[in-house]
């Protein structure tokens, strides 16, 4: 066995298996490609419940890898001048911002929002 398979820091969540055979494995799932952003379906809507009462802008639909998601999180925020968050799988820009974020995502090649 190469060491490099052998790395004692890479195991460090293993405590211990009495099974002879057992093969330690730590391979990781990968994430998906990114499609093309016109075949990207979208969703732009506005949130209020379990806010505190604040209106946010929710887009779901992303289907990819986690970094174009933050990434494109990140252009929304900054294009539209606030904060937000991403997770779950949603970018969440605080205020109510349906029709400007349709337009930047328009503009920046994703055809099919709603």
């Amino acid at each position: 066995m190469p060491a490099k398979d052998n790395d004692w820091k890479s195991r460090l969540g293993m405590v211990y298996s009495t099974n002879p055979d057992f093969a330690f494995d730590s391979s990781e799932e990968e994430e998906a490609d990114t499609p093309p952003k016109n075949r990207q379906k979208l969703r732009v809507g506005i949130e209020r419940k379990n806010r505190g009462g604040k209106v946010v802008t929710v887009v779901k639909g992303f289907v990819g890898a986690e970094a174009d998601l933050k990434e494109l999180g990140r252009m929304l925020k900054t294009k539209c001048g606030v904060g937000g968050a991403v997770k779950d799988g949603e970018i969440i820009i605080q205020g109510e911002w349906k029709q400007r974020i349709v337009e930047l995502l328009k503009s920046d090649g994703y055809t099919d929002t709603k």
